[in-house]
This record gives C-alpha cells, sequence and structure tokens, in this order.
C-alpha cells in the first residue's frame, strides 16, 4: 500500500512514536488535543520525564500534576487523565485496558483517544478518527458530509476501519493522522507530494480545496474584566495578593489576581466601575482592599468559547496580616512564584511585574 510504503518513509521523530507503551501513547493523545504537536513535544517530555509510569502519576499530587501541564492549556484534561490512570492502577492492576468498552469507560477517553491507543500500542483494527483524519477522507473519497456533525464522524469512524490492512492497524492510523498533518493540510494541500493522489476523488474533480464542508463554529463570546494587583507592604513588601480558584468549573484550583466580571465594553471603560465591583467581590471574601482608578496592565485570555479581556486595576489590601490567614489568598513574591499554579493569561502578567519591579 503506498500509503505505508509513504509514512516508513516520511514520518517524524515524535518521542511517542518510538515506543508502543500504551500510558505514553495515552499522555501524547491527551496533549494533543487542541494543541499543536511542535507545542506539545517538550510537554511530553517534560510529563513522561516526571511521570515515566501509571503509578506515578496516580500518586503524585494534583498541583504537580498541573504544574507539569501548565502552559498547555485545557486543565480539565490533565485531572481527568489523573482520574483515569488512578482507576487503572486500582482496577487494572496498572495495565491500560486493551478492551475497547473498558478503555472507552475511563474519563476523559473519547472515541478518537481509544481508537488511537488501541490501534497504536495494541495494534488492533480500531479506527481514530480526528480532524485530520476526516480531511483526508472527506477529499479522498469527495465526501460532503458536514464534519461537525456528530453523525459524520460515526460514519466516516466505519469507513477507517473497513480501510484497516490486516496487521497494520498502528501504521495505518498513524499514516492518515500524518498525511492529514503534513501533505493534506486544510487551506493548502501538496497534492504533488501525495502518496494517493492518483486515487483522490476530490483532486481528480477540483475540489479538493473546497473540502471538506463544515459548518462554522460560533465566535468566541468577549468577556471583559477588572483585576486587582494588590502590592503588599511590611512584611510582604515585593510580593502581591492572589487567589485560588474553586475546585471545580474553568481552571479549577488554579491561582490568579483578584478579578470581577462586568457586563460589557461600556462598563470596562468606566474606571469606578471597576473599582468599587472588585472591592465588593473581595469584602464577600472577607478581604478589603482599596482599588485605584490607575491601570497597570492589559492583557487577553482566549479560551474556545470565551475571550478574557483584562484591565488590571492598581490595589492595597487593608489588614494584611488577616488577608493572608484566607484560605484561598495568598502573598506571593518571585521566590514563590513558581510552585503556584497559573493560568497563562497571569503568569504573563505577573512575569512582566516580578521583572519590572526587580529592575526598578
Amino acid at each position: 500500500m503506498e500509503l505505508l510504503k509513504w509514512y516508513q518513509k516520511e514520518q517524524r521523530d515524535l518521542p511517542w512514536r518510538r515506543s508502543r507503551d500504551p500510558y505514553h501513547i495515552w499522555v501524547s493523545e491527551i496533549m494533543l488535543q487542541q494543541t499543536r504537536v511542535d507545542t506539545v513535544i517538550p510537554y511530553f517530555n517534560r510529563f513522561v520525564d516526571r511521570f515515566p509510569s501509571l503509578q506515578e502519576l496516580a500518586a503524585a499530587p494534583e498541583d504537580e500534576v498541573l504544574k507539569h501541564w501548565e502552559g498547555l492549556g485545557y486543565y480539565s484534561r490533565a485531572r481527568n487523565l489523573q482520574t483515569a490512570v488512578r482507576e487503572v492502577v486500582e482496577k487494572y492492576g496498572s495495565q491500560v485496558p486493551s478492551g475497547k468498552k473498558e478503555i472507552s469507560g475511563l474519563k476523559g477517553v473519547g472515541p478518537y483517544t481509544a481508537g488511537a491507543i488501541l490501534s497504536i500500542a495494541y495494534n488492533q483494527p480500531e479506527p481514530a478518527v480526528d480532524g485530520n483524519v476526516m480531511r483526508v477522507l472527506s477529499r479522498y473519497f469527495c465526501l460532503e458530509d458536514d464534519i461537525a456533525r456528530p453523525s459524520t464522524r460515526i460514519s466516516m469512524e466505519g469507513l477507517a476501519q473497513e480501510l484497516i490492512p490486516a496487521g497494520e492497524a498502528a501504521d495505518f492510523n498513524q499514516a492518515l493522522m500524518e498525511l492529514g498533518a503534513m501533505v493534506c493540510t486544510p487551506k493548502s494541500p501538496t497534492c504533488s507530494e501525495c502518496p494517493v493522489t492518483a486515487m483522490c476523488l476530490g483532486r481528480q474533480q477540483g475540489r479538493e480545496k473546497e473540502l471538506p464542508l463544515k459548518t462554522k463554529a460560533k465566535k468566541a463570546r468577549p468577556v471583559f474584566r477588572f483585576a486587582a494587583l494588590v502590592e503588599g507592604t511590611g512584611a510582604n513588601a515585593g510580593k502581591v495578593l492572589v487567589r485560588q480558584r474553586p475546585d471545580t468549573g474553568l481552571l479549577a484550583k488554579m491561582w490568579e489576581l483578584p478579578h470581577i466580571e462586568v457586563a460589557d465594553a461600556d462598563e470596562w471603560e468606566i474606571m469606578s466601575t471597576g473599582k468599587a465591583k472588585l472591592e465588593e467581590a473581595a469584602l464577600e471574601d472577607g478581604v478589603r482592599l482599596r482599588v485605584t482608578e490607575q491601570v497597570v496592565g492589559e492583557a487577553q485570555h482566549i479560551f474556545t468559547h470565551l475571550v478574557w479581556n483584562i484591565r488590571v486595576l492598581a490595589a492595597t489590601a487593608t489588614e494584611e496580616t488577616y488577608v493572608a490567614d484566607r484560605t484561598s489568598y495568598a502573598w506571593v513574591g518571585p521566590e514563590q512564584f513558581e510552585s503556584y499554579v497559573w493560568p497563562n493569561v497571569f503568569r504573563k502578567l505577573l512575569t512582566e511585574y516580578f521583572i519590572h519591579a526587580i529592575n526598578e
């Protein structure tokens, strides 16, 4: 088969391809969800160096796992991975299940991830259909089904499974993914380099750039937030006040500057609105802040469905010793900074703040 010959010759040297360890393959597939390969490589290497086995990941404190995930985003992936790994250790004797029902029952393991682990690690003829594979199949067979629909994914899983050559599931599935990532790319497919271009119906009909068909996702909703940069004094000089997010929900358990959402961009432009709301929100936590209207920073953080626009106001806290006793608040300086887990936007803001403070 031309596709397999091409893959064996052209495949990228990726760290998770150097073994068939199902745990390593599992970690890589979770990291690669909504994240580019080049971004994932250093995170993968660092993660498996610290947690080289299921047992070590299962036994690790969640904060340490999140710290090694910091910067990749979508932190529920890390939490779900650790939860699932603990189940494998307890229920399956630390052996990643090789049965479709068992592996699909693990938290955070959907049809694609299950198929990838079963086919790559265990060479089982299970489809692993991601966006790259759906694009390749849509063009190769000139399919007009909307790939945003779940029914299309299901039908393509059936089609992909029929195509798997006997005994070649691992290489075939990876070859399809590699073809989509390197040749059959979304906007500019290099058909001249494709090993199956002669048989591609989309290419024959001149529709390779038109396919696949996909309804547009909704635009991310802009959200406007004020944050308080609270500088410490006395024993807390050189430190800033941060708080920990709740145990559940978006960015759970991560640390951040105190911040609040305002209704819209008009309110965002009014400093007095941010000042008053920040003070009110902190008071509900038992923390008294004095927020000024001095803007000391601005930042943006993009989620899949939201865009946070953040304006940072200078502030001070009264009763600093009392504030430090609040379980969800802490005074953090540059020495303690790396021991906390931060969303990227607050990591960037605070890194810039500490660098500026040190250089003053």
